[in-house]
């Protein structure tokens, strides 16, 4: 067989075994199609060595991963505790499907102190959900803290990391029991593919992934596969390049008249830079900031006025994308609040002063309509 600086793409629902003994011998061979073949192998491998896991589960998109990792996990009658900042599909997810199967769930402050966080813990409570920094909000937890108090009440902890990606911070280096992922994002890059993936270090922990994965029947295609191991390979470069003209452009509107606060953890002075230069490598191209005054109209004045920033939900693609988060933080217990409009940015790799200069036609036409 030529051999190709890339793993093979398999089509295959049907494996041939190599004999007859080997047709119910689930734990020495693999018996179907949808348990991942050579592209698969690839990437898992390569995301547990970025993580530093003992095993990676693949899952059709990042909402699949959180889903698929939590049901592994829990059972009815378990509660768990939720940072009240956790993606919006992830809370759905809590609100509509695990509390019809008697799973409790109930929203913490991502603002409590480790200490605090654990007060709240029962009886029942068997994992606390993270998402570190939010994604809308980009508040951080001290997650190390959390993961080690956790650990002394057996009380499992996840977090959603897409935000550094497995690489700019490594969840399970810091005790959290699971990272979860959305390669939909970062890893992919190029905003054309789906997919999730959960992290474990413990054995016992990843063989119940996996088996949540099989029972569930989670899969993944072999060309999904093939192009998140293509992505992987230039995600530190891309990351570095985002997450520095990230910072830069964060700084620059800092100085802006127009704007009140800019909200990104990496920023000298920030709210949660000192945790953030503790735990982490560096930083993404994802980050907020607020607009002075307090006229919704205004903020779509802003994003109307866009040129260059694409209007949209995703990120981690190469190209730049902006929102105004205020309408999806109706449903948090603990919402911070703000002197304006709260706005997100993703900073792709167009040249930086072509964005800034965006960002300044949108600030002109924000004042125009303020």
């Amino acid at each position: 067989m030529v051999k190709t600086v890339g793993p093979p793409i398999q089509k295959g629902s049907t494996v041939l075994l190599p004999n007859a003994a080997a047709l119910y011998d689930d734990d020495s061979f693999l018996t179907y199609g949808r348990a991942g073949l050579a592209a698969h192998d690839a990437l898992k491998c390569a995301l547990a060595e970025m993580e530093g896991a003992e095993g990676v589960c693949l899952y059709p998109s990042g909402l699949a991963a959180v889903t698929g990792a939590v049901l592994a996990v829990l059972q009815g009658g378990d509660e768990v505790l939720a940072a009240d900042n956790i993606y919006k599909p992830s809370r759905r997810f809590c609100d509509n499907v695990l509390k019809r199967y008697g799973v409790a769930v109930r929203y913490f402050d991502p603002r409590l102190s480790p200490e605090a966080l654990l007060d709240l813990a029962g009886e029942k409570t068997r994992l606390i959900m993270m998402e570190s920094p939010g994604s809308l909000t980009f508040e951080m937890m001290d997650l190390a803290a959390v993961a080690a108090l956790a650990k002394t009440r057996g009380i499992l902890t996840l977090t959603d990391n897409t935000w550094g990606a497995g690489y700019f911070f490594k969840p399970l280096e810091h005790g959290v029991d699971i990272s979860v992922q959305a390669l939909t994002k970062y890893v992919g890059g190029h905003s054309d593919v789906f997919m999730g993936s959960a992290a474990a270090r413990d054995s016992a922990l990843v063989r119940r992934l996996e088996d949540g994965v099989h029972n569930l029947g989670w899969s993944v295609s072999a060309e999904d596969a093939y192009q998140m191991l293509r992505g992987l390979r230039t995600l530190p470069t891309r990351l570095k390049a985002q997450g520095d003209a990230a910072l830069r452009i964060a700084q620059w509107l800092a100085g802006q008249p127009e704007v009140a606060e800019v909200i990104h953890p990496a920023l000298p002075g920030a709210v949660d830079h000192d945790l953030w230069a503790r735990d982490y490598s560096g930083a993404c191209g994802l980050f907020g900031f607020v607009l002075r005054g307090r006229t919704p109209q205004a903020a779509d004045a802003f994003l109307d006025a866009l040129q260059l920033f694409g209007l949209g939900f995703s990120w981690g693609g190469f190209e730049s994308l902006a929102i105004v988060s205020d309408p999806q933080l109706g449903k948090r217990k603990f919402a911070p609040t703000y002197d304006g409009p709260l706005m997100r940015l993703h900073i792709g790799l167009e040249a930086e002063d072509d964005l800034m200069a965006d960002l300044r036609r949108g600030l002109d036409a924000f004042a125009a309509a303020r």
